[in-house]
């Protein structure tokens, strides 16, 4: 439609995510003011409800945009303020993506060799890596810019079915990403990761319309016939470019030798090989993750739990996994030996324990924090074996059964202490 036409149309087509950010408003408004539960939240409704609904409602309505306009499509169709919803969907749905992943799942740009803090998460994108996944990412979007701001008059058959592939590309770039980063945490972590498969279902979406949308615009077109039919070959060849219904199908088998080309072209930049699968697998506490990363530091913790994770294991000698303050701990002998005293301390010099506890508490986390490295998680565990065995004599003295006790440190059977 041209620009008079588009005028002639009701305001809610020409202005269609205008009109779904009024109704997300609505909704999260109504749903502030339902669950209001006492003045103060309902004073703040008419602010609260809309910023509400701008996180959790605006990108579902997104997404029902994006259905709407390919059904639109799919029925021969010009879906008004498709463009629109396009650009904003790929605009705040990487910005949520972002923001969902940074601060809801705790991920941080920190390759997972680096020692964390707390809840802190190692990067889900091997930083090495990077590039490649940003090329990709950016092919994708250069594909689809393609499609829909050139006229196949003007655009060669093999420049359109190469953007296709890159939006392919680029798709399962995304999926992969998803599946990276879907369902990791604990349960109040993941209780929305629903909200991470609204950016690839959009890009879906919309690949889908862009491609219905060039099949339609290429129907309506007819190709240069003259001088062809005398070439066999090239009659043949030019029946196969007219059908386009299979330019999608030759876009899956040309995403193979664009994922080469591309990687051929950023060896050149210093990327390896094996970029596009490293960028997953070179990663810690991620669903496709290889590797094992040091055990996070918390701010309630010391040195002897960072020892037991971070050191060499021939030197540090991990047994087992154990439970400390509803967080996985890595155990070895000298922790629970230094667990089990401390539990004898208590239970036996009440007033001595708790001089010790604040001796250890005003001077461990100093060290813990020194501990960056397996080298000086080493270090500190082969200083404190004098310790170790000191409070190995003293188990043996007072206990009836002192492996016993040692051996159910950090099991959930007996008070847990800061180590």
């Amino acid at each position: 439609m041209d620009t008079n036409q588009n005028e002639n149309l009701p305001f809610y087509r020409r202005h269609p995510v205008f009109i779904a950010l009024v109704i997300s408003s609505i909704i999260g408004m109504g749903y502030k003011l339902v669950t209001s539960r006492d003045v103060e939240d309902f004073l703040q409704f008419p602010i609260a409800g809309p910023l509400w609904a701008l996180i959790y409602v605006f990108p579902i309505m997104l997404m029902l945009g994006e259905m709407y306009c390919l059904i639109l499509e799919g029925r021969g169709m010009k879906a008004i303020g498709a463009r629109v919803f396009d650009a904003t969907a790929l605009i705040l749905g990487i910005f949520y993506e972002y923001a969902y992943i940074a601060f809801w799942k705790n991920a941080t740009g920190t390759d997972w060799q680096y020692q964390l803090h707390n809840a802190e998460r190692h990067t889900p994108i091997y930083s090495q890596t990077a590039t490649t996944v940003a090329v990709i990412f950016i092919l994708a979007i250069t594909g689809y810019l393609v499609l829909q701001y050139s006229s196949l008059e003007t655009l060669p058959p093999l420049v359109t079915v190469l953007s296709m592939s890159a939006m392919y590309l680029g798709i399962i770039e995304l999926i992969i990403l998803t599946i990276q980063v879907f369902g990791v945490g604990n349960d109040y972590e993941k209780e929305e990761d629903f909200y991470l498969l609204i950016l690839p279902a959009c890009c879906i979406l919309m690949t889908l319309r862009t491609i219905l949308q060039k099949i339609h615009e290429w129907q309506k077109t007819t190709m240069e016939m003259s001088g062809i039919n005398e070439n066999p070959v090239l009659n043949a060849s030019a029946n196969i470019l007219e059908n386009v219904a299979v330019w999608p199908i030759f876009a899956l088998f040309l995403m193979i030798p664009l994922l080469g080309i591309i990687i051929m072209l950023l060896m050149l930049v210093g990327q390896a090989p094996d970029s596009v699968v490293k960028a997953w697998t070179e990663t810690s506490e991620w669903n496709l993750s290889t590797k094992v990363s040091p055990q996070n530091i918390y701010y309630d913790e010391h040195y002897l739990c960072t020892v037991a994770a971070g050191g060499h294991r021939r030197i540090v000698k991990p047994i087992r996994k154990g439970i400390r303050h509803g967080h996985e701990v890595t155990v070895n002998r000298q922790l629970c030996i230094a667990n089990a005293f401390e539990q004898i301390l208590e239970e036996k010099t009440p007033h001595l324990h708790r001089a010790v506890r604040s001796f250890y508490d005003k001077y461990g986390f100093p060290v813990a924090r020194m501990i960056n490295s397996r080298w000086t998680a080493d270090v500190v565990y082969i200083i404190m074996k004098p310790l170790e065995w000191f409070f190995l004599v003293v188990i043996y003295m007072v206990d009836v059964h002192p492996e016993n006790r040692i051996a159910v440190q950090y099991m959930g059977q007996v008070p847990e202490y800061r180590h």
